[in-house]
This record gives structure tokens, C-alpha cells and sequence, in this order.
């Protein structure tokens, strides 16, 4: 692997886990059951505690937390396989470099209007 790649691979790795896990939902969520992405929403983006989802879902705190843990399993397998949560974050992690790297404002306006579009 190539000093880039490892490097834009640290900063995957680097990402907060909530950070992550947000990024994995943005990129597979709609392949999560309705039942799943609500609860896995509720749980990762709105900050629910998992009584406050059991309540509102009508099951266990156990089964809240299960079932969490099975789309952070599902996700995770989604991009195993696909890697495009990896891929995204290796172009913005170039796309940064090559705005750090120049100092012509045409390219940096570019590589910040593509940033801004990821």
C-alpha cells in the first residue's frame, strides 16, 4: 500500500466512533429494515438513550441494544465488502492535500467546491 493510502486510511481510522458509524449509515443505512433504521437513527443520530427508543418501540432495553448491534454488525459487513466509507475519506483526505499543496486560488476554490459536494 502506498504511503497515501495508509495515511488517508488513518484518518478512517482516526474518525470518532460516533463519526463512523454516522458515515456508515449515511452510506448504507437504506439498506437497514424501516424497524432497524429507526431505532439505529434514534440510537446513533438523535442520541436517544436505548430506554427512551424501548418506550417509544415497544420492546426491551435489551432488544434495543441488540438490535443496535446488529446494524453496527450489517453496516460494518457493507463496508467490508464495499469500502466506501474508506474510499470517500481517501478523496477528501487528497482533496485537502492538494489544497494544502497549492497556492493558485483557482484550484483551491475547486478543490473546495469539491469537498463541499462529498
Amino acid at each position: 500500500m502506498e504511503a497515501g493510502n495508509r495515511t488517508a486510511k488513518k484518518a478512517v481510522l482516526g474518525l470518532e466512533k460516533l463519526e463512523y458509524k454516522g458515515m456508515l449509515y449515511d452510506f448504507y443505512g437504506e439498506l437497514l429494515t424501516q424497524h432497524q433504521k429507526k431505532v439505529y437513527e434514534d440510537a446513533v443520530l438523535n442520541d436517544l438513550s436505548l430506554s427512551e427508543i424501548a418506550d417509544e418501540q415497544g420492546i426491551s432495553r435489551q432488544g434495543v441494544h441488540d438490535l443496535i448491534k446488529r446494524c453496527d454488525k450489517i453496516l460494518a459487513g457493507y463496508e467490508n465488502k464495499l469500502h466506501l466509507v474508506e474510499k470517500f475519506s481517501r478523496i477528501k483526505f487528497n482533496i485537502q492535500q492538494i489544497n494544502r499543496l497549492t497556492d493558485n486560488e483557482q484550484i483551491k476554490r475547486l478543490s473546495n467546491e469539491i469537498i463541499e459536494e462529498l
